[in-house]
């Protein structure tokens, strides 16, 4: 069809979470907050990894690793829906610029999710064999799949909307540039296409789920069937990689397993997944982590020693009145 009938559509108006004007300020303040407890959570994890020796193994390796992808995932949505509180506009560009953002990493996340459960099916059912199994090399490789895969995923979904014809509707019922959402204001007849994109997602979702169920459930059979004192503590561990798996993969299984529900039961579950997760990981790790803690107790007592910060007032208050 000859390219000049169509009026082509160079920015998006994105409707936001709601269109209540005494709510806006509300939301602006609550969302704002959240996003820098997000930011501050996560990078406090990787610097507690980073900066203590004690936690340079395979399982915070990937904890870190997962720290930064949940930053990634919510910086790609988070500031701009704050944004559109204020200006609900976003440019042609920068809309096909964050939905393969989100993609690469919700689904960077996904394999991410499924190798840690992989380090932990090796430390409980292989424990003699868990230093040679989990090297440094092997951790590298697992973090290297797994944005290979989110590549490779996104790649695969911005294919089937990159050359789509957009000449008039501009409208997007969510926060950010949902695939689904913007496909559907093509000029032409985007049914299959819209299946392609949930059949992709819906199987990278719906495996890596599997994987983990499969994972999970040997790591159980082998913890019931011991008592020590370690078991207790790889209990507390699982407990905690459950409970994000179950936070994380529950609202992507219902968006994509029931693919057309309503618009609103889709966004709350878009807020969960990029919002209260990256919120809850840093949370959940470290609250059932006696070694997190202990770790953020020596990197607090690292860096903010008893006394220290009077006495930096104190200096200043002295020059002061020099």
């Amino acid at each position: 069809m000859n390219e000049t009938n169509y009026s082509r559509v160079t920015e998006f108006v994105l409707l936001g979470l709601s269109s209540s004007k005494e709510l806006q300020p509300l939301l602006f303040l609550v969302f704002s907050l959240l996003y820098l407890a997000i930011l501050l959570g996560n990078f406090l994890i990787i610097l507690t990894v980073t900066s203590d020796s004690c936690l340079h193994t395979a399982m915070y390796f990937l904890l870190a690793n997962l720290s930064f992808i949940d930053v990634c995932v919510a910086s790609s949505a988070t500031p701009k829906m704050i944004a559109d509180l204020l200006v609900k506009t976003i440019s042609f560009d920068a809309c096909l610029a964050q939905i393969f953002c989100v993609h690469l990493f919700t689904g960077s996340e996904m394999v991410l999710l499924v190798s840690m459960a992989y380090d932990r099916y090796v430390a409980i059912c292989k424990p003699l064999h868990y230093m040679t199994i989990m090297s440094r090399r092997v951790c590298i490789i697992l973090v290297l799949i797994s944005w290979s895969v989110g590549f490779i995923h996104t790649t695969s979904q911005l294919a089937f909307t990159v050359n789509l014809p957009f000449c008039g509707p501009n409208q997007v019922d969510s926060f950010f540039c949902d695939l689904p959402l913007v496909t559907k204001l093509a000029c032409i007849d985007t049914y299959m296409i819209s299946l392609l994109i949930v059949a992709d997602s819906g199987f990278l979702s719906l495996s890596s789920f599997l994987l983990l169920v499969v994972s999970y459930t040997m790591i159980l059979i082998t913890v019931r069937s011991h008592f020590s004192a370690s078991m207790a503590k790889a209990r507390s561990t699982l407990t905690a990689h459950i409970t994000v798996v179950i936070l994380f993969f529950g609202p992507c299984i219902f968006i994509y397993v029931w693919p057309f529900s309503g618009y609103s039961v889709d966004k709350v579950l878009a807020v969960f997944y990029t919002i209260f997760t990256p919120i809850l990981n840093p949370v959940i790790y470290t609250l059932r982590n006696k070694e997190m803690k202990a770790a953020m107790v020596k990197l607090k007592s690292r860096y903010l020693k008893p006394g220290q910060v009077s006495a930096v007032i104190r200096n200043a208050l002295f020059l002061e009145t020099k």
